[in-house]
């Protein structure tokens, strides 16, 4: 029988286990919200009104959205990793564009096999808003520059794992209440 249980060690379990049961619940919380952002997108892939470029404050509120650009100077191309309408591997080329005079934006015009970026001298181009890092990106509707076309931005791709998260927390705290009743079954046997 437990003759005394160690007061210091039983208040740190019980709120390491119940900060770890509430962080549980919080991604649970979390799994709902994007469930929601997640539906939003998928609304705002079938709505064809286009909305002008974001602000940077306005990023999230337009994401998967159309829009439009004239790319009035190219600033730079950029080749990252991505892939093409048939989900083949390869080469997504990024154009810096200056807009309107004074903004930029980036504008994905295309994809390929070869790293190296093609001539491309802007223009008026249409596509979808799409996440980027901490920013967004114009996924064209049309290839510019001979290039092919990309696979279209699709939510469904966002991650979201946040079930998986609270069941890990869950199964964090009954491990901790676990090895903590053992040991203490430990200690009462080698007292007793």
């Amino acid at each position: 029988m437990i003759r005394r249980l160690p007061i210091v060690a039983t208040i740190v379990v019980l709120i390491a286990a119940g900060i770890m049961v509430r962080l549980g619940f919080w991604q649970l919380d979390r799994l709902g919200e994007k469930e929601a952002l997640i539906a939003q997108y998928e609304a705002a892939l079938i709505n064809p009104d286009l909305v002008d470029w974001p602000s940077p404050e306005r990023y999230e509120s337009v994401l998967f959205r159309r829009s439009k650009i004239d790319c009035r100077e190219v600033q730079g191309i950029d080749a990252i990793s991505g892939k093409s309408i048939h989900q083949h591997s390869g080469w997504v080329h990024v154009a810096r564009c200056q807009y309107d005079g004074a903004g930029t934006a980036d504008v994905t015009i295309g994809w390929s096999n070869n790293p190296q970026a093609p001539e491309w001298k802007g223009g008026e181009v249409s596509g979808r808003i799409a996440p980027y890092g901490d920013a967004v990106r114009l996924i064209t509707d049309e290839p510019q520059a001979g290039l092919a076309p990309l696979a279209q931005p699709d939510p469904r791709d966002l991650p979201n794992n946040h079930l998986a998260y609270a069941v890990q927390w869950f199964l964090f705290a009954l491990v901790a209440l676990v090895i903590y009743g053992l040991a203490i079954k430990k200690r009462s046997k080698e007292q007793a």
